[in-house]
Parts: structure tokens; C-alpha cells; sequence
């Protein structure tokens, strides 16, 4: 699991370039609701994969002990896209709901990328 605190690591960094690179198109760009809308889904998938990883830490431990119930929290991942949906539904002029989903997913193609560059190094 150490392995993965140090992915989570790296997700937190490239997730605050990718705002950083939001906010510079936010600003100076005419295309303001689409990277607000990257911007609210990459923090919404930040959060996913944060709750993704605490879960995988409390089934390791389940495991290893052997109490317990174990379980994965897909209930929370799945309301917090709805939310992310609800929230761009709600103000459209300023969020775009496309570049809200595509922002969503966008922690899971980093770790992706990741894993393939891991790989293709050892």
C-alpha cells in the first residue's frame, strides 16, 4: 500500500499543475466554462481516487485480519460524479458539462499514463 500513498503523491502534483494550467485558460482564453468544467471534474476525481484509496486500505486491512466486512465504496465514488453532473446541470454558463466528466476521469488516465511510462522504464 505504500506504493500507492506514493501514486496518490504524484496524482496531488500533476492535479495542481493541470488547475494551475485551468486557471491560466479560465483567464485568458474565451473557453472559460469549458476549463472551469476541467477544473470541477479533476478536483471531483482527485476526490474519487483519494476515497478509492482509503478503501483499498481499510480492505487490505479487513483482509489481513480477517474482520470485518469488506467493501470498495463505489456508492460514494458514483454520487460524487453525480454531483459533479448536478453541479454543471445547475450552472451551465459557467461550468461546461462535458469538460466536467472528461475532467471526472481525468486522475484515472494520469494513472494510466503512469503505470505505461513505470512499465516502459523497468
Amino acid at each position: 500500500m505504500k506504493e500507492m500513498q506514493l501514486i496518490f503523491t504524484k496524482q496531488k502534483k500533476y492535479i495542481f499543475f493541470l488547475l494551475v494550467a485551468c486557471a491560466l485558460g479560465w483567464g485568458f482564453t474565451p473557453y472559460s466554462t469549458i476549463f472551469a468544467g476541467l477544473a470541477v471534474g479533476s478536483l471531483f476525481g482527485l476526490y474519487n481516487f483519494w476515497i478509492l484509496l482509503r478503501r483499498m486500505e481499510k480492505f487490505d486491512r479487513v483482509l489481513t485480519n480477517g474482520k470485518g466486512r469488506a467493501s470498495l465504496g463505489s456508492t460514494i465514488r458514483f454520487a460524487s460524479g453525480v454531483a459533479v453532473a448536478a453541479i454543471a446541470i445547475s450552472f451551465p454558463e459557467y461550468i461546461h458539462l462535458v469538460s466536467a466528466v472528461i475532467g471526472l476521469m481525468i486522475p484515472y488516465i494520469l494513472l494510466l499514463v503512469e503505470r505505461i511510462v513505470f512499465h516502459a522504464r523497468y
